[in-house]
């Protein structure tokens, strides 16, 4: 039985490690904006008005669907 608990306890561990590094992340994620829109995080091009009303994107499109694939 106490194998049991001790899975059960190890996983609750992993999943908050994965949550509170999946928060952390995407506080440091804070894209650049100035008058002509947001830039891309990994590309620094400007990401499309109708993206980011959309989705708050903070990658375009090419970017974040080559983070996707990783």
């Amino acid at each position: 039985m106490t194998d049991l608990f001790d899975r059960a306890s190890e996983q609750e561990e992993f999943f908050r490690k994965v949550s509170i590094a999946t928060a952390t992340s995407r506080v440091q994620e804070e894209p650049d904006e100035d008058e002509h829109g947001r830039w891309c995080l990994d590309c620094s091009q400007i990401i499309p008005p109708a993206r980011v009303a959309a989705v708050h994107a903070v990658r375009c499109i090419h970017c974040q669907t080559k983070r996707e694939k990783k």
